[in-house]
């Protein structure tokens, strides 16, 4: 296992709220297991989920973020894949949303050795709730 840092923007895109940016840096765990690299790392305030730790698990043209902690509720997970679609749940303390993920674009160029970047364009649905399309950008230091 690897201590690397990272630099994490993102952005979102709403009908309600319109454009929101965010971006910080933090420390990260990366390692290798069964194919897949995976990455780990704590949110902050920043972030908007302090509390909560995510774990993104990259293998060949996937990846699978997975949220657990008392930011994100009970958890919740998301899987990416260019022009694929996702649904699953958004668990919350309220109980559980349905979800829709569409994978605009996917770029990864990340590595063992602690560098590249990784790319998600993506357009997510949280029925009745909020529509929008987001920006994920983690690039390694």
């Amino acid at each position: 296992m690897k201590e690397i840092m990272v630099r994490i923007r993102g952005n979102q895109i709403t009908k309600e709220a319109g454009e929101d940016s965010m971006e910080f840096v933090t420390e990260a765990k990366l390692y290798e297991r069964g194919g897949a690299l995976y990455l780990i790392y704590e949110e902050s305030e920043v972030s908007g989920i302090p509390g909560c730790r995510t774990r993104l698990k990259l293998k060949g043209d996937q990846v699978q973020m997975k949220r657990i902690g008392s930011g994100a509720g009970i958890g919740s997970e998301i899987r990416f894949e260019k022009g694929k679609r996702y649904n699953g749940f958004y668990d919350t303390p309220f109980g559980a949303i349905e979800m829709e993920v569409l994978t605009n674009k996917l770029e990864n160029t990340l590595s063992a050795e602690g560098d590249g970047q990784l790319d998600i364009d993506y357009s997510i649905s949280l029925k009745g709730l909020l529509e929008g399309r987001n920006r994920l950008n983690i690039t390694m230091m």
